[in-house]
């Protein structure tokens, strides 16, 4: 299970939500089968469906780039 606070920790350079996306793509690429929204992400472009738009890059992962 990957959880959302784990990423945004870990990748400290990542600082916007479009950055956090490729972030999610990448764990839903990798073999994660769970998301798991224990933050809510802190950025200025962070929009209101952010847990819609995350989960929907996290499904789709980085194959439709």
């Amino acid at each position: 299970m990957a959880q959302l606070s784990d990423l945004i920790i870990g990748h400290p350079d990542v600082v916007t939500f479009d950055g956090l996306i490729k972030l999610v793509e990448h764990a839903g690429e990798s073999g994660q089968m769970f998301l798991e929204f224990d933050v809510k992400p802190d950025f200025r472009d962070t929009p209101r469906n952010w847990q819609w738009v995350l989960e929907a890059a996290f499904t789709r992962g980085l194959s439709y780039d």
